[in-house]
C-alpha cells in the first residue's frame, strides 16, 4: 500500500491551542501540522481570533522536533514576495529543515479591503501567485537571485542563510481552477485540491461549492493537472495529489451514521451516500473512512491529506486506528 500523509490544521485563535496540538501532532505520527493565512477568520466574523500565519508557525517549530510547518494555504497578496522569501527561508532554518510553503492567489475580499490591500482580478492575482514563486524560488537557490517580471522584481537580491532544504523546500499550491492549475503544474511540489473558490467563500462557507465538488469533477481536475504537468516537461508523479478535508470518526456505528446524516443534511448534499463520498469529507467509523482513503487512493492518486477533525474524538481515533495503514 502506497504512503498517505497527513497534516493536523491547528487551531487558529489561540496559540496555547495550536501549541498544544502541535505537540500532539509531533508525537502522533503527522508528517505536518498546518494554519490558515488571513486577517479576518474564514471562521466566523471578523472580530473572530486570527492567529498570524508564520510566527506562529515559527513558535511551533521551536516547540517540536519532527512535524513539517505548512501554511495552508499562504496569501502571495498579503507580503512581498522578497519579503516571504526570506520569511520562509528563516523558518526553515528555525525548523532545520520542515518547512512546506503553500500558496495561493488570496480569496478573501473582506481583508483586503479592510487592511488597504489592492483586490486584482483573479487573473492578476494568479498572474501575481506565478511569479512570486518563481521570484522566490530565484531567492532560495541561485548565487546572485535576479527576476524580472510584469508585477515583480529583484536584482542581486542576496539571500543568506538560505533554506536547509536543497534545493529548496517543498512548494504546495493551493486551488483546483482552471487557470490555477498550469502553475501547479510547473511550479508545485503538492496540489492542495479544493473546491473553486467563485463567491469569494471557502467550502466552510460556501457548502454548494463543497457539493458539487465530487469525485468526478476532481477526477476531471487531477487529469488535466497531470496532462499539464506532462506538458511542462515533468514527471506526473513530481507533483503528490492532496486536499484538505474535514473529518468525524466514532468507533459507534450509529453515532458516525448520525454525523454523516447531519453534515449531508446542513451541507446540502443530495443524499448520505454523497455526503460519505465527497473529497472534502471523510465522515465513519475508523475501519469506514480507512476503506474510503484506500478507494481514493486507487481511483484518484491522493496520497496527501490537510485535515480538519470534527472533534477530540475524531482526532485520536484518526491518530491511533486510521493513520497507521498508510504509514511506511
Amino acid at each position: 500500500m502506497q504512503t498517505i500523509k497527513f497534516s493536523l490544521f491547528l487551531p487558529t485563535g489561540d496559540f496555547a491551542e495550536a501549541r498544544a496540538a502541535g505537540e500532539w501532532a509531533d508525537t502522533h505520527g503527522f508528517d505536518a501540522v498546518s494554519t490558515n493565512d488571513h486577517f479576518f477568520s474564514p471562521f466566523g466574523s471578523s472580530e473572530t481570533p486570527q492567529l498570524e500565519c508564520f510566527t506562529t508557525l515559527t513558535a511551533i517549530a521551536a516547540v517540536t522536533r519532527r512535524v513539517r510547518l505548512m501554511p495552508t494555504v499562504a496569501a502571495m497578496s498579503f507580503r512581498h514576495p522578497p519579503m516571504l522569501a526570506k520569511t520562509a527561508s528563516t523558518l526553515d532554518q528555525v525548523s532545520n529543515g520542515r518547512l512546506v510553503l503553500g500558496l495561493g492567489a488570496g480569496w478573501q475580499r473582506s481583508e483586503y479591503d479592510a487592511h488597504g490591500y489592492p483586490y486584482p482580478s483573479n487573473l492578476e492575482r494568479l498572474d501575481q501567485l506565478r511569479e512570486g514563486i518563481q521570484l522566490i524560488k530565484a531567492m532560495w537557490t541561485a548565487e546572485e537571485p535576479t527576476y524580472r517580471g510584469r508585477y515583480f522584481s529583484i536584482e542581486k537580491a542576496y539571500n543568506h542563510p538560505r533554506p536547509v532544504q536543497k534545493p529548496h523546500p517543498p512548494i504546495m499550491v493551493g486551488g483546483s481552477g482552471s487557470k490555477l492549475l498550469p502553475i501547479t503544474a510547473a511550479e508545485a511540489d503538492i496540489a492542495n485540491l479544493i473546491p473553486p473558490i467563485i463567491n469569494g467563500k471557502d467550502l466552510l462557507k460556501d457548502p454548494q461549492a463543497a457539493v458539487k465538488f465530487d469525485k468526478r469533477d476532481l477526477k476531471l481536475r487531477i487529469d488535466k493537472l497531470h496532462n499539464l504537468i506532462r506538458e511542462a516537461g515533468r514527471e506526473v508523479g513530481s507533483v503528490a495529489i492532496g486536499g484538505f478535508v474535514l473529518v468525524s470518526l466514532s468507533r459507534d456505528k450509529a453515532a458516525a451514521e448520525a454525523a454523516l446524516k447531519a453534515t449531508s443534511s446542513s451541507m446540502g448534499y443530495p443524499s448520505e451516500e454523497a455526503a460519505r463520498n465527497s473529497p472534502t469529507l471523510l465522515i465513519g467509523t475508523p475501519e469506514e473512512v480507512k476503506r474510503e482513503l484506500r478507494s481514493r487512493l486507487e481511483e484518484l492518486g491522493i496520497t496527501y491529506y490537510v485535515v480538519f477533525p470534527a472533534s477530540q474524538e475524531s482526532r485520536e481515533l484518526l491518530a491511533s486506528e486510521v493513520m497507521p495503514a498508510f504509514s511506511s
